[in-house]
């Protein structure tokens, strides 16, 4: 039987024999909550948000919106004692503009910045929506986002698809400081490269000696990649320590083959990507970047359309959200949300519907919210496949994604609209006061 984390072991070894030597001992930072963070503390949120109510001043949520979330916070850790983060509002409009839809959403507490990606165009705002600045000039396809507490910079997915590149883009917050900023050529943006993704997308599973390329319809494309999406910072998940990025494959909706019912994560330890960083060269795409990731993990969850569009780290529950679109697979329930029980390590077990006998390190949903007893699988009816940041208090930001016209042209619109969880069925996301 074919050993998916041998072969990933012998990449990581040699891998690590080509990265740079790590001083020893951990350099202080001075941020105090970012210790805490990476150390798997919770730092606590605000437990009031502001709401900017219309003609009027702001106006607070009750702190009790946050005591009723009815969580299972089974591996918080206790909370620390941190400076007042800025009070964040119910709702936080990112704009219309001529771009691609909404993708995803991150979130910047001490600075009080959003981040929205549309696809080919990044916005930068404050917490009244004011723009701030924007990076243009992406011909590939950015989509989900996150924010590093570590370094203080937002990491989101980056495709070329046509050109077989993958990268994890990551953008210097701090100067991006005014509209249009060129992604190539003001150096806000660099780029690493993900050989594993590569791999798997390019795979020839039929053994014609063609690649297919970019469709859903061949038996091409390990495990049915189609790219990346979803990502998002938290612990390793083998409970080995310390902080990875963990990145979450696309998968094609295909109804004809069985290897594609599971969502793959990658996780990567960014503290060594320093080195591989390179500008964003669109013209002449690099290969620099680790050889292989950290972890490779599976969950079973049916095949669903593209795989995981948002992928959310919960600190207050020590839970994984992963938003999907909808699959199409009748045997399955096809639920737009599901939960990766961050309390139960991975198992070692089969990677079911591959070609060939595999084994790789399986992750398992939380046994709670609506259950298909036919497969086995538990899930929600949910939003947050445009954006979805968790708050860690039991608080969430949920995108809506939009569009308007004006001047006869289509413009894309986004907001972050303030959500409460409750884990009821079949939605689990509950509105909170003043947000619409």
């Amino acid at each position: 039987m074919r050993t998916r984390s041998s072969r990933l072991r012998n990449r990581q070894a040699r891998n690590t024999l080509a990265r740079p030597t790590r001083t020893s001992g951990i350099r202080a930072r001075g941020r105090a909550a970012a210790v805490l963070r990476a150390s798997g503390a919770v730092v606590p949120a605000v437990l009031t948000a502001v709401i900017l109510a219309g003609g009027g001043g702001p106006r607070a949520v009750p702190s009790d919106a946050v005591a009723r979330a009815t969580v299972t916070p089974a591996t918080a850790a206790p909370v620390a004692t941190v400076r007042k983060l800025p009070r964040l509002p119910a709702s936080v409009d990112g704009g219309a503009w001529r771009s691609g839809h909404l993708q995803g959403m991150a979130v910047d507490r001490r600075a009080g910045h959003l981040y929205f990606s549309f696809t080919n165009l990044l916005v930068k705002t404050d917490l009244r929506g004011t723009p701030l600045g924007s990076v243009t000039g992406f011909t590939g396809h950015l989509g989900d986002l996150d924010f590093n507490e570590r370094d203080g910079r937002v990491y989101g997915s980056l495709e070329y698809k046509a050109a077989k590149a993958f990268y994890i883009a990551v953008f210097d917050g701090e100067r991006i400081t005014r509209m249009d900023m060129d992604a190539a050529s003001t150096g806000v943006v660099s780029t690493v490269h993900l050989g594993e993704v590569v791999r798997d997308y390019t795979a020839d599973m039929d053994g014609n000696g063609v690649f297919d390329g970019d469709t859903a319809d061949t038996p091409d494309h390990r495990y049915g990649c189609s790219g990346i999406d979803g990502v998002a910072f938290g612990p390793a998940l083998d409970g080995a320590g310390g902080e990875r990025l963990t990145v979450a494959y696309g998968v094609y909706a295909n109804t004809g083959r069985e290897d594609n019912d599971h969502q793959v994560l990658l996780q990567y330890d960014v503290r060594r990507w320093k080195s591989y960083e390179r500008p964003l060269t669109e013209r002449a795409p690099h290969t620099s970047g680790p050889a292989s990731p950290d972890g490779e993990y599976f969950a079973y969850t049916g095949n669903t359309t593209y795989g995981v569009q948002n992928l959310e780290y919960d600190r207050h529950t020590g839970n994984w959200l992963l938003a999907v679109y909808k699959g199409t697979k009748t045997h399955f329930p096809d639920y737009s949300l599901f939960v990766v029980d961050g309390s139960k390590r991975p198992v070692d077990g089969v990677v079911r519907g591959q070609p060939a006998p595999e084994r790789g390190r399986l992750l398992s949903l939380l046994p709670q919210g609506l259950h298909d007893a036919g497969s086995g699988l538990y899930g929600w009816e949910s939003a947050g496949q445009y954006g979805l940041v968790a708050l860690d208090d039991g608080l969430y930001y949920v995108a809506e994604a939009g569009t308007v016209r004006a001047d006869g042209v289509t413009l894309q619109t986004g907001r972050a609209v303030l959500r409460r969880w409750t884990g009821n069925v079949p939605n689990p996301f509950a509105a909170v006061a003043g947000a619409s």
